[in-house]
């Protein structure tokens, strides 16, 4: 087990599908020009094997399934089938939601039993204003199916001034109606807006605003969450949780237990990093000659995080995942 200094160790990881998006969100684009697959992404079989390596070189115990969008890869159904069978703690995945109702069955068939859904405002004319892509309507209709098949539901939405400031009560709304838990990130100094302060400033809403805000409304109470947990959570009694990723008010850094894979096969160790470490060749050889090649690649990954706040880091996060 490769553990650093302040005891943190990999335990989760998100591995990035493809770089591909059927989106060109504003915080993660700033032309608006939609992401495409790269040519060098990895094959389903050699995602399959990282997964597979990581597991024991690292101790991963949890996989997230990010994109890019992974809802528009046509890696999608093998990866699953090959992962599903790994005996990993739990499989999850994160998904804007427009290609759900299409995707359900498969998920569902290859045990996913948690989502993580991108929806940024319940109004159309600002979804498409935000999201540059998709039909609110489409996402809706995901939902509605994916709660129906028994899936635990969490949504995601980035607060912008300006933008959808005016969609934190409804969303909240929504979800406590719905079953759904509440997930508002605060930006993040990613790609382009880690280079521009004036627009990142700008569109910032933070931790306790977003509490006065939900506080006129509801009395709640913070809840317990696991110990490298991104998100506070809080409770409000009888109706639901809901949680905020305070990546620039509350850091989390002393805590992160997250390793991700990109899919052109680079370890990113820490968001705030520009260090990365390649090990898309460690993949097509076998396991008793990768391991201890990716293990001192894991040593430098892990020396990449922060001791204790995100400083801000120009990879655009839709390459690497959520």
């Amino acid at each position: 087990m490769i553990v650093d200094r302040q005891g943190r160790r990999f335990r989760n990881l998100r591995i990035s599908l493809t770089a591909a998006c059927n989106y060109a969100c504003t915080y993660c684009v700033p032309d608006g020009k939609r992401l495409v697959a790269a040519q060098d992404e990895l094959s389903a079989e050699a995602m399959v094997r990282g997964v597979s390596y990581l597991m024991e070189a690292a101790g991963i115990e949890r996989l997230r399934i990010t994109g890019g969008e992974p809802l528009v890869s046509p890696k999608l159904d093998h990866f699953l089938r090959g992962v599903s069978g790994l005996g990993l703690e739990d499989i999850s995945l994160t998904t804007n939601g427009q290609l759900l109702s299409r995707k359900l069955p498969l998920l569902v068939d290859c045990g996913i039993r948690r989502l993580n859904v991108s929806l940024d405002t319940l109004d159309a004319d600002a979804f498409r204003g935000i999201a540059r892509g998709g039909d609110l309507k489409t996402v809706l209709q995901g939902l509605a199916e994916a709660r129906a098949a028994g899936l635990k539901i969490k949504l995601n939405m980035v607060p912008l001034r300006g933008q959808n400031l005016d969609q934190v009560m409804p969303l909240l709304e929504y979800c406590l109606e719905n079953g759904f838990e509440l997930r508002f990130i605060e930006l993040m100094r990613m790609g382009h807006l880690a280079r521009d302060g004036v627009g990142f400033q700008q569109q910032f809403i933070g931790l306790d605003e977003l509490l006065q805000l939900i506080g006129e409304r509801y009395e709640f109470v913070q809840a317990e969450a696991p110990v490298d947990a991104t998100a506070l959570r809080y409770a409000i009694p009888g109706l639901g949780h809901f949680g905020i990723i305070a990546n620039e008010s509350v850091p989390f850094c002393r805590t992160c237990s997250r390793l991700r894979l990109s899919s052109t096969g680079w370890l990113h160790g820490c968001l705030s990093s520009s260090n990365r470490h390649y090990v898309g060749d460690l993949l097509d050889k076998p396991r008793h000659q990768a391991l201890p090649g990716l293990q001192r690649l894991l040593v430098k990954a892990l020396a990449d995080k922060q001791d204790i706040a995100f400083s801000g880091g120009v990879t655009v996060m839709k390459i690497i995942g959520g």
